[in-house]
């Protein structure tokens, strides 16, 4: 690993090269800040105005959707993609007299989030109503937990490339400010044909944990490595599917940027944005949009503004100038959400009717970094190719069933796996689940391989036929008519090669 002097990758300094400045947020270490974004280690190159060079600052507020039967106050099902409005209670339609009952599973989720990301963990926390108006938030307002969060003060730990090079990674920090529960709001279709907007409440009430990290990132690179890093730890927990396709995890960014020595700058903030590439584009475009704007002695606006991943930038959504008031107020039909550890659980206590922190505690299951550290020690692979692993979906799964089943070495086989399997299914579009070549059939390969029965050349020829290339099976049947001196009938051979490929 480098050192964390060596900071985040190439692109932070590409952006001030360009002269470009960073975003301002909240309060955060800025020595540390400023020397870490400086990725080459030397002198920050100066903007146009041959003044001190722009720092950029970026903070993310994340919205990951809790793996849950039923929302967070109410007994309706959630269910991606139902039909619209098939699911939704008397609560989840604010019709009067109806009253939110706390869903068990959704604190323990947050409870071991919390956990995971070295939070302390609140043993009373509040609810409160967050007053706004939209049509698909049909209460007026959203049950949140503004006051007194369930977790605070945590930290998350998230790797990077220096300069694309796998081979040179940096382990970087953010302070997590804290998690918070709250319900989600429905979801509004816009059908411009016929100037209309139609609200599906399928969605309303669904139980949520706000991630709040402070603003301790300074590029796109680094924003969507910590996400990542998140969503692999809320995958692992259980605690949220976190597939962003489906808006199960959506990432709000803080962005501004500053002279070293002065105040913040005026930040913007980026709103929903549902894709890790589209996050790290928004971050940087936002980055150096802002410091165009002040180079060339604009303002920058409080606002906020969404991304428009078809044209690669940002664009104004609403001015944020006049403070909206939200009108927080406590939750009068919700108490005080209480916890406990061993030591302060009653004796006559109901374990059903509770929540113990220490037992949550005691099944935490290991951590990517964790999985990582073992992947390197047990199989003696390179520690960039533990990250690969972990980062596909189902290719941890892959590796190992490979290797309990063949004879060559793990690091030759993580080999086979990286370069041939993984560059093919990203070639045509396919995740590891969907591979048209299977464990088995690689480890016999594989093995067929290291006892010299085949050559690399035929292995791979066999992984191209079996995944669809049925171009190469004339060159599989030619180094057959090669081997056997030309004894073999061709026919026959290529009706043996079509049914083993078959099975």
């Amino acid at each position: 690993m480098a050192t964390a002097a060596r900071a985040c990758g190439g692109l932070c300094g590409r952006v001030w090269q360009r002269g470009a400045r960073g975003p301002g947020l909240g309060p955060a270490p800025r020595g540390q800040r400023a020397g870490a974004c400086n990725a080459r280690g030397g002198a920050v190159p100066a903007g146009k105005s041959g003044l001190a060079p722009w720092v950029p600052v970026v903070g993310l507020e994340i919205h990951a959707q809790i793996s849950s039967n039923s929302k967070l106050f109410s007994g309706s099902q959630v269910q991606f993609a139902a039909p619209p409005n098939s699911l939704v209670s008397f609560f989840d339609a604010s019709l009067p007299g109806t009253l939110p009952v706390l869903n068990r599973r959704c604190v323990e989720a947050a409870v071991m989030t919390g956990l995971a990301l070295n939070c302390s963990i609140n043993k009373k926390s509040l609810f409160d109503r967050k007053h706004y108006f939209y049509a698909d938030l049909p209460a007026g307002y959203q049950i949140t937990q503004q006051r007194v969060p369930i977790a605070v003060n945590g930290s998350l730990s998230y790797s990077l490339c220096i300069d694309n090079k796998m081979s040179q990674m940096v382990t970087k920090t953010v302070r997590i400010k804290q998690i918070q529960l709250e319900q989600d709001s429905g979801k509004s279709l816009h059908d411009d044909t016929r100037n209309q907007t139609l609200v599906d409440l399928n969605r309303a009430g669904v139980g949520l944990m706000e991630v709040v990290m402070e603003p301790d990132m300074c590029c796109g690179e680094e924003a969507a490595a910590a996400v990542r890093e998140l969503q692999l730890i809320l995958q692992t927990l259980g605690t949220s599917q976190a597939v962003m396709a489906e808006g199960q995890l959506r990432v709000d960014a803080n962005v501004s940027v500053h002279h070293p020595g002065e105040p913040y700058g005026v930040r913007t903030e980026v709103k929903n944005i549902n894709s890790l590439r589209f996050l790290a584009k928004a971050v940087d475009y936002e980055i150096q949009r802002q410091i165009e704007e002040l180079e060339n002695g604009e303002t920058i606006l409080n606002e906020t503004r969404a991304f428009d991943s078809r044209l690669g930038c940002t664009m104004p959504m609403r001015d944020k100038e006049g403070k909206q008031d939200y009108r927080f107020m406590p939750e009068p039909n919700l108490p005080p959400l209480i916890l406990y550890d061993a030591k302060s659980l009653p004796a006559n206590m109901n374990h059903q009717q509770v929540v113990n922190i220490d037992w949550i505690q005691e099944r935490l299951p290991d951590l990517p970094s964790v999985k990582r550290a073992k992947l390197v020690e047990w199989y003696g692979i390179l520690p960039e190719h533990s990250f690969t692993l972990l980062n596909e979906d189902g290719l941890t799964e892959f590796f190992e069933n490979v290797v309990k089943r063949t004879q060559m070495k793990p690091k030759k086989v993580i080999g086979w796996i990286l370069k041939d399997l993984l560059s093919y299914l990203k070639q045509h579009s396919l995740t590891v689940k969907e591979s048209p070549v299977s464990p088995f059939l690689l480890a016999d390969l594989l093995n067929l391989l290291e006892k010299k029965e085949i050559s690399s050349t035929a292995a791979k020829q066999v992984m191209a036929l079996k995944a669809g290339n049925r171009k190469v099976l004339n060159k599989l049947i030619g180094l057959v008519q090669r081997e056997t001196r030309g004894r073999s009938n061709p026919v026959l051979v290529k009706e043996l090669l079509e049914k083993k490929l078959a099975e």
